[in-house]
C-alpha cells in the first residue's frame, strides 16, 4: 500500500470494520490502479456492514446514499466512501437501480461495470478476490464488461463513455464484444443527462491518452452524438504546407496527444476546441485553403459547448478565451513592447503557451516560435518583471484634469499604460503631461 493519508485511512477503516466483525476490502478503481502499479487518487471500501453500522462504528459519516448502502467516513481529514455489499435491482431510468438488496461479495462484484473495476484487495494481506476474470483482463490489457455487455450498457449509458476513458487511460484494448455492443448502443448516451456527459469528457480530456479516447469516441460514433462539432472536424483538409498531418481532426488528436501531465480542464477544452471553428469557416480560395476568423467562431462554438454540456462557468471562460487567443502567437514577433508585454502577462498565460506547444507539436513540430515566446517571458523575469505594473492614472485623475467622462477614457488610459510599458513614463506627473499634451492634439483635430 502507498504511504499516502488517503490509503492509511482506507486501511484503517477496513480494520476497524473487521475488528467490529463485518467483511471489508478496497474495490474498484483503487484496486485497479494498484495492481497497474499507480498510485490511486482516492480509495473506496466495500463491506458487509450495513450503513447504519458503519455510521456507528465511526464518529463523522456524511449519509450519501443511503438507501443504495453508500456513507463518507471522514477519518483525519481524509474522505473515504463506504458501500454495503449489494445486488442491483433493475435499472429503469439508465442511471440508477430501482431497489437494491445488500448482499455478499460475489453478487457485489457481479453488478460492476468492468471486470478491471471488479477486483477486491485486503489492504492487510495483499490479497486479491477476483471473481470476474479482471485480473486475467489486466494482464491482457483489456476493457471487458462484467457479464453481458448489452446490459451493462443498458443499465447506465454512461458506461458507453466510462468504457473509452478507461481503455484510453490504460492504454488497453476494448474486447470484442464489449466493442460491438458499444457501437451498437452509442445512440443510449443520449438518454445520460448533459452535465454527466460533460463532466465525463472533462475526466478524459484531463487523464493519459486524451487524443486517443477522442479517436476511440469518433470510431465508436459516440462523437458525432455528444461533440458533433469535433466530429465535423473529420475530412477537413488543411493547408498542407502548415499542415502536412492531414485534416483537422487529425490534428487535433496529435494536439491532445501532446498535452502536459494532469492539464487543466479549461487548456485541456481549449486545445481540443482550439480549432473547431475550422469546418464553418473553411474556404477554397484561389491561392490555398482558408480558415478567416476561425478563431472567433470557435470562441462561439465553445461557449455554446459548454452551455450545452452544463460545463462550470469558469471553465467555459477560460477555454473560450484560449480559442479565441490560439492565433496571437503567430503575430508575437511584429508586436510593439507594449502590445507584448499585455499578451505575456494576462491572467493564465501558461495555458495559452502550453497549448501553443500542443498546436506546434500537433502539425510540423517545429517549436521556434514557441520558444521565442518562451524566452521573451522568461527574460522579463529574470529583469524582474512579472505582471504589468500598476496603472499611473485611472478615469478619475482624467475627470480631475477636466477630461469629459465617455469612451475615449479607455483609449487615453490605454495610451499611457503603452507609454508606461516602453520606459516613457514612470510617474504619475509624467503622465498627467502625457494625457495633457494627448488632449491639447486632440482638441487641434476636432
Amino acid at each position: 500500500m502507498p504511504d499516502s493519508p488517503e490509503a492509511a485511512a482506507a486501511a484503517d477503516i477496513v480494520r476497524c470494520l473487521r475488528a467490529a466483525g463485518h467483511g471489508a476490502l478496497l474495490v474498484g478503481g483503487c484496486v485497479r490502479s494498484l495492481l497497474l502499479g499507480e498510485e490511486p487518487q482516492d480509495y473506496d471500501v466495500a463491506t458487509s456492514a450495513h450503513p447504519e453500522e458503519v455510521q456507528a462504528l465511526f464518529e463523522r459519516t456524511i449519509p450519501v446514499g443511503i438507501s443504495f448502502g453508500v456513507v463518507i467516513v471522514r477519518l483525519r481529514g481524509v474522505s473515504t466512501e463506504v458501500a454495503t455489499f449489494r445486488a442491483d435491482g433493475r435499472y429503469l431510468d439508465r442511471r440508477r437501480p430501482e431497489s437494491v438488496t445488500f448482499a455478499d461479495v460475489s453478487a457485489d462484484a457481479r453488478r460492476r461495470d468492468f471486470t478491471v473495476n471488479a477486483l477486491f484487495l485486503d489492504p492487510q494481506s495483499g490479497e486479491v478476490t477476483d471473481l470476474v476474470g479482471g485480473v486475467d483482463d489486466l494482464r491482457a490489457k483489456v476493457i471487458r464488461t462484467v457479464g453481458d455487455p448489452r446490459d451493462r450498457f443498458g443499465e447506465d449509458a454512461l458506461r458507453l463513455l466510462r468504457a473509452v476513458r478507461f481503455a484510453a487511460r490504460c492504454g488497453f484494448s476494448i474486447e470484442p464484444g464489449t466493442w460491438q455492443a458499444l457501437r451498437d448502443l452509442a445512440p443510449a448516451i443520449t438518454a445520460v443527462s448533459p452535465e454527466r456527459i460533460g463532466e465525463e469528457i472533462l475526466k478524459m480530456l484531463t487523464g493519459r491518452n486524451p487524443g486517443q479516447a477522442i479517436r476511440l469516441l469518433s470510431e465508436s460514433s459516440l462523437l458525432d452524438i455528444v461533440l458533433p462539432e469535433v466530429a465535423a472536424m473529420r475530412g477537413v483538409e488543411q493547408p498542407p504546407e502548415f499542415h502536412p498531418e492531414g485534416d483537422v481532426f487529425t490534428h487535433t488528436c496529435l494536439c491532445l496527444d501532446h498535452l502536459p501531465p494532469n492539464p487543466s480542464p479549461a487548456l485541456a477544452l481549449g486545445v481540443l476546441l482550439h480549432d473547431v471553428g475550422k469546418p464553418p469557416t473553411f474556404e477554397r480560395a484561389p491561392d490555398r485553403i482558408r480558415f478567416n476568423g476561425h478563431d472567433r467562431a470557435g470562441e462561439r462554438l465553445t461557449h455554446e459547448i459548454g452551455r450545452r454540456l452544463r460545463l462550470p462557468v469558469h471553465v467555459i471562460a477560460r477555454a473560450a478565451d484560449l480559442v479565441r487567443q490560439h492565433m496571437r502567437f503567430k503575430d508575437a514577433r511584429q508586436m510593439r513592447r507594449a502590445t507584448l508585454k499585455r499578451f505575456l502577462f494576462q491572467d493564465h498565460f501558461e495555458d495559452h503557451l502550453a497549448l501553443q506547444r500542443c498546436d506546434d507539436l500537433g502539425r510540423l513540430g517545429d517549436l521556434e516560435l514557441y520558444d521565442w515566446v518562451r524566452d521573451q517571458r522568461d527574460a522579463l523575469r529574470h529583469e524582474g518583471e512579472t505582471r504589468l505594473p500598476p496603472p499611473l492614472l485611472s478615469g478619475q485623475d482624467l475627470i480631475a484634469l477636466g477630461l469629459e467622462p465617455g469612451p475615449q477614457f479607455r483609449r487615453i488610459l490605454e495610451a499611457v499604460q503603452t507609454e508606461q510599458l516602453e520606459g516613457r513614463l514612470s510617474d504619475a506627473e509624467g503622465a498627467r503631461a502625457f494625457v495633457r499634451k494627448w488632449a491639447g492634439l486632440a482638441q487641434k483635430r476636432a
